[in-house]
């Protein structure tokens, strides 16, 4: 690829990224606005937003590899990640809108009216949050790397320097302008250059099945175990992600909320066609870069190797341009959403509060990203769900529907949960090369299927075993949380002050 290409993409996208965000600043006025975009936003722009944030890195660069490497065996990534949302519409979504709460920790705080939890939550909230925005820098790196020859850290740094230009600036209500149109960036830069491929390989007669189910690496079949785990992982994380429950917060009411989810199911289902095309395509006519860890890059390097010439040249630089607002605009969401725990929780809640925040919610993890080698960039998004699953999703779930739960059973939950996963995760990438499958045992590569049964287990338990603390507020909030929209007088002061 033409470095001058990859490069004129890169600056197109992010100029675009932050002239959107500066709009966002003229009319991002109030507290309300830079938190939750004064809940005033409609279900397609949300939804559009949602699909913006939540297709990150894994999903544009990570599933066609992963495709790429695996076949068939890798469609439960996109199948977990689209799933998910059913279970945020049916068990989440509505509920957690008439919450009123601004944050996670606040959602926990409000329902188990105990403030230990709600730092326990936080403490949470920022680590998966940091742990996701690591590998949107990976994938940046590897982008600017392939693309321009530029050195990796060019990527990651101007990925962090344009999020935090468009945070500060103007928050949610910014932000929510900005990933609607790089949701729809990403599915045009994915489909129209497939399209393409598609076309010219039809016209020259180069299908053949036999070559898409060929296994250019040699590795054998994941097992029920493998996958099994992996969807309860996506699943239950998806219930769990920061950056996507908060958007719900910034919906009118709860019967937008679900709308939203709705419109989301099919917005996902539709891009995911295409990370699955280039897979396959890649299977047949590209399958050297299954070799050498260079499977993410096929995306990028699909278009200029089957197409060619000034026409590969643009397609390329549609797909750098689509690859780059997958990374801006999950990280931003992550930035938000870490921005509105830290600036509550320690840095008073002001909307100065909240930019400084932005600032340490991206600079923090670009250190961890210069620190560390990136896996496959959609396993290694995988193991962050399996981390959330075991530890905010139970109490997000029992939080809302069970009536039994305390601040103790949640506090010890989500300790055993985060405990039990990051030592699985962290042993089994001592254990072995982590993506390579042979040397790490699978209960450690996939711990979510019984990470987060033991995260229910405890929380249950324990909860039990303290009865005596179930708040007195409980009916209160749980009439609150499972009532048709009212306006909620318990909701924070208006949008003007601080929350």
């Amino acid at each position: 690829m033409n470095p001058v290409v990859g490069i004129a993409a890169f600056v197109a996208v992010s100029v675009a990224t932050a002239v959107i965000g500066f709009y966002g600043l003229r009319i991002s006025r109030t507290t309300g606005d830079f938190y939750v975009a004064s809940r005033t936003v409609r279900p397609w722009w949300n939804a559009s937003a949602i699909g913006g944030e939540y297709l990150s890195a894994a999903s544009f660069l990570g599933v066609a590899g992963l495709v790429l490497l695996s076949g068939t065996d890798a469609l439960w990534f996109p199948i977990g990640y689209t799933a998910g949302y059913l279970m945020l519409l049916f068990f989440v979504a509505a509920p957690l809108r008439r919450s009123g709460a601004y944050t996670i920790p606040d959602f926990t705080e409000v329902r188990l009216d105990s403030r230990p939890v709600r730092r326990v939550t936080s403490l949470v909230v920022v680590v998966v949050g940091w742990l996701y925005i690591v590998p949107q820098l990976h994938g940046a790196a590897l982008t600017i790397r392939i693309t321009t020859g530029l050195p990796s850290w060019v990527g990651s740094v101007a990925v962090v320097i344009v999020v935090c230009l468009t945070v500060m600036a103007g928050g949610m209500k910014s932000i929510t302008f900005v990933q609607a149109f790089q949701y729809w960036l990403k599915l045009t830069a994915l489909a129209v250059p497939i399209v393409f491929i598609a076309l010219v390989l039809a016209g020259n007669g180069a299908f053949s099945v036999a070559e898409a189910n060929s296994n250019p690496t040699g590795l054998a079949p994941t097992g029920p175990y493998q996958n099994i785990s992996l969807l309860v992982a996506l699943l239950f994380g998806t219930l769990g992600l920061p950056h996507v429950l908060v958007r719900f917060y910034t919906n009118p009411d709860g019967q937008s909320a679900r709308r939203t989810t709705l419109i989301v199911l099919g917005l996902l289902s539709v891009f995911y066609l295409f990370p699955t095309a280039y897979g396959l395509i890649g299977r047949m006519f590209a399958p050297d870069l299954a070799q050498g860890g260079r499977s993410d890059a096929l995306v990028l390097l699909l278009p200029g190797r089957l197409i060619g010439g000034p026409a590969g040249d643009l397609l390329s630089a549609l797909v750098v341009a689509g690859a780059f607002a997958a990374f801006l605009s999950t990280t931003s969401g992550l930035v938000v959403s870490l921005a509105g725990v830290i600036s509550q929780d320690v840095l008073g809640g002001s909307v100065r509060g909240f930019r400084l925040a932005a600032l340490i919610s991206a600079t923090v993890p670009l250190g961890f990203a210069f620190m560390t080698d990136s896996l496959a960039l959609a396993g290694s998004v995988g193991l962050v769900f399996a981390f959330t699953a075991s530890t905010i999703c139970p109490a997000l779930l029992l939080g809302i529907w069970w009536r039994g739960l305390t601040d103790v059973g949640a506090i010890a939950g989500m300790v055993t949960g985060g405990v039990l996963c990051g030592g699985a995760l962290v042993a089994g990438a001592l254990s072995g090369p982590a993506m390579s499958g042979a040397a790490m045992p699978q209960w450690l590569a996939q711990p979510a299927a019984w990470t987060v049964p033991a995260a229910f287990a405890v929380m249950i338990v324990v909860s039990r075993a303290t009865k005596g603390r179930v708040p007195r507020t409980l009916t209160k909030v749980m009439t609150r949380l499972h009532t048709p929209e009212r306006p909620l007088a318990t909701e924070r002061q208006g949008t003007t002050e601080r929350p």
